[in-house]
């Protein structure tokens, strides 16, 4: 009996994110639903990575850099293919489902997309924590550091602890939802990076460990008043607010709508709010984009599990 023939082309998804979660800069990330990108790999006998097209139905999709290593996916795949020493190539094409510049992960998810679907061309497949370190490089083409707040959650799923060598996943109950409202806003990640620059008091760094703590162990036991007692940025959302018209007043409407706490997610524009049932989220989203719409500013909400999905291979994907 014949075997059965290798896949030569693979597409997998993944999916957007929330990074840093308000109080777990760079540290701590969670998946959402309802927003993703798509990445087709074909594995080629020329040794090298090239990327054969871009394309989505968003903004700037077209201005990506087609150069494989000054691209994140591409960059994620080169370093793939350089680690585990293959005599062979991948041929890329990402089709863009998330906004640029929107603070929901894009840059991370085309990286893991790809990888995904390399790792299902590979003779051997690798786990999934072997993969982070190729994330982190390919992540680091966009936002000039290597943080895994991004691609830990898109490649295990749900919230995530990811270190510079780790990726821990955390408890969450099945409750927890969250609404993420993107507003019609595109804020580079660098320039939100660059207005962290100066140093802060230990006090202050003191008190963001204390939130850190509480919102970990609230995680852990599913306890609703810790996680509102732990849910509050004193760091990174202070300097970052004002670079987003309408995130203050949004915020205020999730509180009032009975957030456990709200804040920018991963470099913003995009705002979160956690919430203890899926009818409080659905029920608070309408009022954040109002929020935004009275600064001028339209917006696309998603009520999703703080459980979000993590990056699969299409079922259409082998061929």
């Amino acid at each position: 009996m014949i075997g059965a023939i290798e896949p030569r082309q693979v597409r997998a998804f993944a999916p957007g994110s929330v990074g840093n979660i308000g109080v777990g800069f760079d540290l701590l990330g969670h998946s959402i639903a309802g927003v993703r990108d798509i990445a087709t790999v074909r594995r080629i006998d020329e040794p090298a990575v090239r990327i054969a097209a871009i394309r989505g139905h968003v903004t700037g999709a077209d201005s990506l850099p087609m150069e494989a290593g000054h691209n994140t996916a591409g960059q994620a795949l080169i370093c793939l293919r350089d680690g585990l020493g293959l005599t062979y190539g991948f041929e890329l094409e990402l089709e863009k489902g998330i906004p640029l510049g929107s603070g929901l992960g894009g840059s991370a998810a085309s990286c893991v997309a790809a990888l995904v679907a390399a790792n299902a061309l590979l003779d051997a497949p690798l786990p999934r924590e072997a993969l982070y370190e190729f994330a982190l490089d390919g992540e680091s083409v966009s936002s000039g550091s290597r943080h895994g707040d991004n691609v830990a959650p898109m490649l295990l799923g749900g919230v995530v602890m990811a270190t510079a060598t780790r990726m821990i996943p955390l408890s969450v109950p099945g409750w927890l939802h969250a609404v993420v409202v993107h507003p019609d806003q595109t804020l580079e990640t660098r320039r939100a990076r660059a207005v962290l620059a100066d140093p802060y008091p230990l006090s202050l760094v003191v008190k963001q460990s204390a939130h850190l703590a509480l919102f970990l162990t609230g995680l852990q036991r599913g306890d609703v008043a810790l996680l509102r007692e732990g849910l509050q940025d004193l760091l990174v959302e202070p300097r970052r607010a004002p670079l987003i018209p309408g995130f203050v007043e949004a915020k205020a409407a999730a509180l009032a709508h009975g957030a456990l706490g709200a804040s920018i997610s991963g470099a913003g524009p995009s705002t979160f709010a956690w919430f203890a049932s899926k009818a409080d989220a659905e029920a608070a989203a309408p009022a954040m984009q109002a929020a935004f719409a009275a600064a001028g500013y339209g917006s696309r909400a998603y009520v999703t599990p703080v459980a979000g999905p993590r990056a699969e291979v299409l079922e259409d994907g082998p061929r």
